[in-house]
């Protein structure tokens, strides 16, 4: 973990730096602008590790503050950066088969506050763009059939909503709104596979978001397990703070839901550094009827052939948030076997979520949020698929 960090505060300071000294170059002469801008950049740059030395102790309303302004900054640096470097490639080609018009060359203290007022602004608008589409999840629908019997039960409605992220920015007005849209698809069980919640919030806080989980309406229960973050945020904490909630926490177990099913829930990966142990989910499904349908909610998609291999029929997985912002959503795809949506491996259906929350800054350019809607045929060897 200290190596972890010390990496990313060394990239967090390069990257800064890097913008910092070209927005002051671009400034340079412009007097009391320039030093408006250096002055307001600090800030920004400052306002996330600040904020989380102070939301601890009696200063956390503004540590509060500071962490959510911060948060907003992780965008601003990205896409601040990207363009910042596009116009340094632009300047090197320049030199070299002079592109620019001769009046940008004569001025260039002009044009270089031209050129950053142009960034600030695409930037800006590019966060609050982001930052809007974050907040309007769409309902993805999902139809699969799967051909074993599931005694009684023909149909099962299934509401998934991966990575939501209850902490610091999102609250509890979004998750209200979140389990209001959930309530909406009448679902027959809720099934949340992970980093439902990411950090600590005040008390009073905490008491809104247990009563807000606890008013889902699902007729078969609200499961769940845990992702990384419930890990990093606490474990033993977020675990019992999702019992308060009404949510059964599958930890590396199984259950049989209405005499019908079989739904199993691993432990992250995350709990091997947190001393401990994570089950094969041959150990997990040793005891289960693979006559009867099995889910599996594992909340990264990593070694996706493992429920294929055990006889899993639906397996139900986030973390990946599709990369969340632009372009980093194109690595991600590099990163997983399967990044984002519906994906089937022999008679094994995946779904993985981009997740109906944030994580880092509270804008999405990359993907949009989503709850999805599954509903599975039992005894049918048809279906429909997306």
């Amino acid at each position: 973990m200290i190596i972890f960090l010390s990496i990313v505060l060394t990239v967090y300071s390069l990257v800064n730096f890097y913008i910092g000294r070209r927005g002051w170059q671009a400034w340079t002469g412009a007097g009391l602008p320039g030093w408006v801008f250096l002055g307001a950049f600090l800030i920004l740059v400052l306002a996330y590790p600040l904020g989380r030395f102070l939301e601890r102790g009696l200063h956390a309303a503004a540590g509060g503050v500071l962490l959510q302004v911060g948060s907003f900054y992780f965008s601003v640096m990205l896409y601040g950066f990207l363009f910042v470097f596009f116009i340094d490639i632009l300047r090197v080609a320049d030199s070299l088969l002079q592109l620019f018009p001769a009046f940008i060359r004569r001025q260039p203290a002009r044009s270089g506050a031209w050129a950053l007022a142009g960034v600030v602004g695409a930037v800006c608008l590019i966060t609050v763009l982001g930052y809007l589409n974050a907040l309007r999840p769409r309902i993805r629908m999902l139809e699969i059939a799967v051909p074993k019997p599931a005694g009684v039960l023909k149909n099962l409605r299934i509401a998934m909503a991966s990575d939501i992220h209850l902490g610091t920015i999102i609250r509890n007005s979004r998750l209200a709104r979140i389990v209001s849209m959930i309530n909406g698809l009448r679902p027959d069980i809720v099934l949340l596979p992970g980093d439902i919640v990411d950090e600590s919030v005040p008390a009073e806080e905490e008491e809104k978001m247990t009563a807000t989980l606890a008013s889902i309406r699902a007729p078969l229960g609200v499961y769940a397990v845990s992702g990384n973050h419930e890990y990093y945020g606490g474990i033993v904490k977020n675990s019992e703070y999702l019992r308060r909630g009404g949510v059964r926490v599958l930890n590396d177990e199984m259950v049989l839901v209405a005499d019908a099913f079989t739904l199993a829930g691993r432990k992250d990966p995350t709990a091997a550094r947190f001393g401990q142990t994570r089950k094969s989910l041959a150990e997990i499904l040793g005891p289960a009827d693979k006559r009867r349908p099995i889910i599996l909610l594992d909340h990264q998609p990593f070694r996706l052939e493992e429920a294929e291999a055990n006889g899993v029929d639906l397996q139900l997985s986030g973390h990946t948030h599709a990369g969340q912002l632009f372009p980093l959503n194109l690595i991600n795809r590099g990163v997983y076997e399967q990044n984002w949506g519906y994906w089937r491996r022999g008679t094994t259906h995946y779904y993985i979520s981009c997740g109906v929350g944030t994580w880092g800054p509270p804008v999405r350019t990359g993907s949009r949020p989503e709850i999805v809607l599954i509903e599975i045929t039992f005894g049918s060897k048809g279906g429909q698929y997306p």
